[in-house]
């Protein structure tokens, strides 16, 4: 038994989520949130 998955139902992005994707100055802000969110994590388990 294999599971082909219906493409053709998938929602598409929209405009505002293509250009957000390809923008480097949002992509950087979101690398910088998400780093913080992770050394959060990294400190409390270390007793920060």
């Amino acid at each position: 038994m294999t599971y082909e998955p219906d493409l053709q139902r998938a929602p598409l992005p929209s405009a505002r989520t293509l250009r957000q994707r390809k923008n480097v100055f949002y992509q950087f802000g979101r690398l910088l949130a998400l780093s913080f969110k992770m050394m959060r994590v990294i400190m409390r388990g270390h007793g920060g």
